[in-house]
């Protein structure tokens, strides 16, 4: 027996051991970590979710909050009748798994979760958080507002003085605010995850990097401060920053990128960082297009690893563990709704993981 064609026990034990260190696992990075085909780790998902071990959800599973100690048996049936509103910028990217985490920890834990949509949209923000409070069915709320816009004070204001306990997800305030409570956060070390990219692609030898940022996305803030900490540990320039959107779908993204890659030649750029993988598969595409060789000619690392997999070559990615976020906010308003003013307040980072592809690592040349 080899570690890469593990029987059914080991192979079982690998994808529980990958659960407790993400929280939340899908079943096509599953398949590769374990060589096996996406049926064989289906069958694998349904062995353990019949012991009890893991929650299936779509595409993948979670890890059940009931496997963490459990809470003394009075505080049981107070959480049972507990219900936590959740309202997030979207439900087709990114945020699902979010939600995915968020809806394992409340059902492991036997509270309601009830989620709204929004958009990128303070006022619309605050039309689902209102439609929430109003309802009076909800005893705390888990949020994701626009924090990047005029009249980000009053809307942290506002927030603060709702009649119950709000706890950012995603996003992240002033350590001090004035409002009557200091708010909690829960989110993504997106700095961090930008830091490894960069040390990764500093280990394959490249010495001159770019950043493309996302036009107007709540991470960019947090991935240029991390690219700016890295190049000066690595004393690597950092003037070569791109905010720009270049997804298939921005108007002119063609020219767009034309002009990144008249300046990488400029600046002998040998690799890319682009944040997000829409953008990252666009860049791959023209490069592809244009017979710039991946990575030999350049490499490229996308962030938040949505579909980066999807992109030939597959491109390496920073993860954020989105379903573990999801699922540390809920165990976190459940905790502060049980203990109340006796709990102290959180803010708490959750580590990503680089998850490494064709797209900045040659290959060796076959013998």
């Amino acid at each position: 027996m080899t570690e890469d064609r593990p029987f059914a026990l080991q192979r079982r034990e690998r994808l529980m051991d990958e659960l407790r260190r993400h929280g939340a696992v899908r079943v096509r990075d599953l398949a590769q970590l374990l060589e096996v085909s996406e049926l064989t780790v289906r069958r694998d998902i349904n062995a353990l979710a019949a012991r009890g071990l893991l929650t299936k959800v779509h595409g993948g599973a979670t890890l059940p909050t009931d496997l963490a100690p459990a809470p003394a048996r009075r505080s049981r049936p107070a959480a049972a009748s507990l219900t936590i509103g959740m309202v997030v910028p979207s439900l087709d990217y990114y945020w699902p798994q979010v939600v995915v985490g968020a809806r394992a920890a409340a059902a492991a834990l036997g509270v309601q979760l009830q989620l709204r949509g929004s958009t990128y949209d303070q006022a619309e923000d605050r039309r689902q958080i209102s439609r929430l409070i109003e309802a009076k069915q909800v005893q705390g709320l888990l949020l994701a507002p626009n924090l990047d816009s005029e009249g980000v004070d009053e809307m942290i204001d506002w927030i603060g003085n709702l009649p119950v306990p709000a706890i950012l997800v995603e996003r992240q305030i002033p350590y001090w605010t004035p409002t009557p409570r200091q708010l909690e956060w829960v989110r993504s070390d997106h700095a961090l995850g930008l830091e490894m990219a960069v040390h990764h692609l500093h280990e394959h030898g490249h010495r001159r990097i770019g950043l493309v940022l996302a036009k107007g996305s709540p991470t960019s803030a947090h991935l240029a401060q991390g690219w700016l900490k890295a190049c000066a540990e690595l004393d690597l320039p950092s003037d070569f920053v791109v905010r720009q959107g270049v997804a298939l779908y921005e108007p002119g993204h063609r020219q767009i990128i034309e002009d990144i890659l008249d300046r990488c030649r400029r600046s002998r750029i040998t690799a890319l960082i682009v944040h997000s993988d829409p953008d990252a598969i666009s860049i791959a595409q023209y490069l592809t297009e244009q017979g710039v060789a991946i990575p030999d000619d350049i490499a490229l690392v996308g962030y938040d690893d949505e579909v980066a997999h999807l992109a030939e070559p597959a491109i390496t990615a920073v993860r954020p563990s989105k379903a573990r976020v999801g699922r540390t906010a809920v165990e976190m308003m459940v905790s502060r709704l049980m203990e109340g003013k006796r709990r102290p307040g959180q803010r708490v980072l959750i580590l990503p993981e680089l998850i490494l592809r064709d797209s900045s690592v040659k290959r060796m040349p076959s013998l």
